[in-house]
């Protein structure tokens, strides 16, 4: 089902846990499958330079956490907040149809923190799902 780039992520996934004193916070949940996660980004001279994640998720969850926390060290506020839930599935070489709205999530929370970051409000859509109906 998951090609070899998810299932590498999935095993190994980068950045686990929760950054101390974070400088945004972003947490998104869906409580119909138990999907929640949480973001925390620190922030240095406007660019993110430590990103970690938590998820109770499916191994696509996981996988696309793990992904979007590494594609956006190093980046600027400005860049990070261009990364969609495509680009990180594209960045792992594709996520299953009925996955994409686990990869959703991960991108989801990263906008929420980067949006708490900034002091501003960041409005999940509802688009848990979709992809399957």
């Amino acid at each position: 089902m998951y090609n070899e780039k998810v299932m590498e992520h999935f095993q190994n996934p980068r950045n686990v846990g929760e950054i101390e004193n974070p400088d945004g916070v972003g947490e998104v949940g869906n409580p119909t499958c138990g999907d929640i996660m949480k973001i925390t980004i620190k922030v240095e001279d406007g660019k993110i330079v430590d990103c970690k994640f938590k998820t109770f998720g499916c191994g696509a969850a996981v996988a696309t956490s793990s992904m979007v926390t590494e594609m956006v060290k190093g980046k600027t506020i400005e860049e990070a907040k261009k990364i969609t839930n495509k680009m990180v599935a594209e960045e792992l070489g594709g996520l299953p149809p009925v996955k994409m709205h686990c990869s959703n999530l991960a991108a989801d929370a990263l906008q929420k923190a980067i949006a708490d970051y900034l002091g501003e409000k960041y409005e999940v859509e509802d688009h848990h799902h979709e992809s399957e109906e």
